[in-house]
């Protein structure tokens, strides 16, 4: 099999639309119109600028159908992401871009809006005392307060060296600060040596060219300290680039299969095996695993398990076990293509099913925020409901509906990229990590 055929198992990566094409009969225009459905697709276009009361944005409709295509294979890994997002996309990939250097999440119980997550030492938005907390309200002229957090995130984004006013609320008080751009590199390792010398090393996601470095260079301190016991935390990691899935695996294993792919009507066949290295990490294992590890955290989940490599502790995992391959389109969209299932070394298959820990722990890091609903009170009503003897106050809207979802906590992170922070004590996946390492 051809390793340069599929380059991820869920993000994008340039290749050749021949490569697609070769494994399909194609379409062209002949052929489109030479069938009813075909004919009917031209003539509803047609018709809608010839018929429609209001005026038609050519390129929406047109991505639109681009859109409903896919979705009708009924795919959630098959997809269509159109110009500007596959742009920020191929940012995030490169593992590097102009910004501000903050992490963001959503201010609004509706996904809406941004808040800063987190604020990262010597960039901009720190040299320009923004806070973690702080509110978006406005970037430049344009009302970001309900927006999307990927439109805020495109409008932070920009050449180095550009200046960016953004007005933040912070208190509820807002306050304007301008910006100038820099070069901001993602950073998908965290590490830290816990008590015992317990090597620690997160790793966020494998949708990052840079993530087999950072992770390399990871191991290599953690030989260099001395470590003899390390935990490799794969919790919310949905995925990324399968080679870098092949390659962080490869760090545990000196031989032997690390994943293999079955395309269609084929049988499966080896796309990365283990190779013995001198920087192969060579001490007890533990993997660290949840309901939100996806992907390529699965491959290498599953080839050190059936590997017996490492003991996977935590939850049962997503169960994305297909790999994609990416297409660059005309029009600077992006459509990534299931092309084939994944297999481990023993032969599973995980899609629809995923990994199953050796040892089941629940992860504990963010409960579930009290949140609650109702109607059939009268506009503006405030609503009380007393939660372990606090009261909680909501007021209705205009249709006599309320709505409460309580603060989720955040991850703790340190303002110092790369550094990885913890808390024992309420991470009970983790605390069974280190009794198991003892």
């Amino acid at each position: 099999m051809n390793r340069n055929r599929i380059a991820l198992v869920a993000g994008t990566l340039a290749v050749t639309a021949a490569v697609a094409a070769a494994q399909m009969s194609g379409y062209t225009t002949q052929t489109l119109a030479s069938t009813p459905e075909g004919k009917s697709l031209v003539q509803v276009l047609n018709d809608l600028n010839r018929y429609y009361l209001y005026p038609v944005d050519q390129e929406k409709v047109l991505r639109g159908a681009i859109t409903g295509a896919l979705a009708s294979l009924e795919d959630e890994f098959t997809y269509y992401t159109e110009p500007e997002d596959n742009a920020v996309s191929q940012q995030d990939l490169s593992g590097s871009f102009g910004g501000i250097g903050v992490t963001l999440l959503s201010a609004n119980s509706d996904g809406t809006g941004g808040k800063v997550d987190n604020v990262y030492k010597d960039n901009p938005a720190f040299k320009g005392g923004v806070q973690i907390g702080d509110v978006f309200l406005k970037i430049g002229d344009k009302d970001v307060s309900t927006a999307k957090l990927t439109d805020i995130v495109k409008l932070v984004r920009g050449p180095v060296g550009s200046e960016v006013d953004v007005t933040f609320a912070r208190a509820g008080k807002p306050y304007t600060v301008k910006l100038t751009r820099q070069k901001v590199n993602i950073v998908s390792v965290e590490k830290t040596v816990l008590p015992g010398n317990v090597g620690y090393v997160a790793l966020n996601t494998f949708y990052n060219e840079q993530a087999s470095a950072q992770f390399r260079a990871a191991i290599a301190d953690m030989k260099k300290r001395g470590v003899q016991k390390l935990i490799l935390d794969l919790r919310d990691n949905g995925g990324g680039l399968l080679t870098a899935g092949v390659d962080v695996a490869d760090q545990f294993l000196q031989s032997g299969p690390i994943v293999s792919l079955r395309e269609r009507d084929a049988k499966p066949e080896v796309y990365g095996s283990a190779r013995k290295q001198a920087s192969d990490y060579t001490g007890k294992l533990v993997v660290l695993v949840n309901k939100n590890s996806a992907s390529a955290s699965e491959v290498v989940g599953g080839a050190l398990q059936d590997s017996k490599r490492a003991t996977i502790i935590g939850e049962q995992t997503f169960g994305k076990g297909v790999a994609q391959i990416p297409i660059t389109l005309p029009d600077g969209g992006k459509v990534a293509i299931v092309n084939s299932a994944w297999v481990t070394p023993a032969g599973r298959e995980i899609q629809k099913k995923g990994i199953t820990p050796d040892i089941i722990v629940k992860d504990t890091r963010f409960p579930v925020p009290l949140n609650f609903s109702g109607s059939g009170v009268a506009p503006g009503t405030t609503v009380t409901l007393t939660v372990g003897g606090q009261p909680v106050k909501v007021t209705a809207d205009k249709d006599g509906k309320f709505t409460y979802v309580g603060e989720i906590k955040r991850r703790d992170r340190s303002a110092v990229q790369g550094e990885a922070v913890v808390d024992v004590e309420q991470d009970a996946i983790l605390k069974k990590a280190l009794e198991t390492l003892k």
